[in-house]
């Protein structure tokens, strides 16, 4: 090995460091990342250090302020709901629904979406065409209104919620995951590996969407962010989580009637609604950026 040579061998970072270079110098990533990561540790960890059960009521605590008023005491420190529930201990649990409900969407709108995107976008023709109306026709269909129908008919429950919103929204998978495999499909090495006599399957899974994974994420952190929402939606009216499970959303319908004289009631769990929804759409964007190939050094 010559002296350039092995020169250049310390000097160039292995691919790992490269790696680490690019994550960590991604400002809106590490950010994201790290209030998602805090948010689902807490969810996990929720049994251990909420200070109450999130269902015990005490009608003579009702509708305490949280420490930082005068009147609020560290006993509990973001103040008691209507019944006299410990709102830190109710926050804490409702992550957890949050955050189900958004991974829950997420993967079964993802396997439709994806799947009927694969196959319209790399076989065309009469796929393409039976595809294309399903996304159509569901396109025609406001989800809010269909999401409203059904629960509505069959019951508010957290598994309704979850599969009603995860029948609903896998158009947008299927929209863009249409469009990359369709410029995937014609790459060389995805007709490498049909001259190489790879089966169908193989082509699919192994060479188109590896290729089309950046993209993926993207739509992924966003039908979730947008499924958490929606289910805050329709708890908030009424037909979502049903009480007394710790909803975010079903916590700020309840406390409508309180936001002139207990704003906290609102304000705490809408601004969680918000911060996770900005850490999952800033993570997401960020792992965009490093996974996609314009990204990679």
């Amino acid at each position: 090995m010559t002296e350039s040579t092995a020169f250049a061998a310390v000097a160039m970072p292995s691919a790992g460091a490269r790696l680490r270079r690019r994550v960590f110098g991604h400002k809106s990533l590490v950010f994201g990342a790290s209030l998602l990561a805090v948010i689902v540790l807490v969810a996990l960890l929720a049994p251990l250090i909420a200070p109450y059960d999130p269902y015990a009521q005490n009608l003579l605590a009702r509708t305490q302020p949280p420490v930082w008023y005068e009147a609020g005491t560290w006993a509990h420190p973001l103040g008691t709901d209507n019944l006299g529930r410990d709102y830190l201990s109710r926050m804490i649990y409702g992550a957890r629904i949050s955050l189900v409900i958004g991974f829950s969407v997420m993967v079964i709108s993802g396997l439709i979406g994806t799947t009927m995107g694969l196959l319209a976008g790399y076989f065309g023709g009469t796929v393409d065409l039976v595809v294309t109306f399903l996304v159509t026709t569901r396109l025609a269909m406001p989800v809010i209104l269909v999401a409203l129908a059904i629960v509505a008919i069959l019951g508010g429950s957290l598994l309704v919620v979850v599969l009603v919103l995860g029948f609903l929204k896998w158009d947008r998978f299927a929209v863009v995951m249409r469009s990359a495999t369709q410029q995937v499909r014609s790459q060389d090495y995805v007709a490498a590996a049909q001259a190489a006599g790879a089966s169908t399957p193989r082509i699919l899974f192994g060479e188109v969407l590896p290729n089309v994974f950046a993209q993926l994420v993207v739509v992924a952190t966003l039908e979730a962010a947008s499924a958490i929402l929606l289910e805050a939606a329709l708890s908030f009216l009424g037909l979502g989580v049903q009480p007394p499970l710790p909803s975010w959303g079903l916590m700020i319908s309840e406390a409508k009637a309180y936001m002139f004289f207990s704003f906290w009631l609102i304000a705490i769990p809408g601004t969680a609604l918000a911060l996770l929804i900005l850490a999952i759409n800033l993570a997401g964007d960020g792992l965009r950026d490093i996974v996609a190939p314009e990204g990679r050094e």
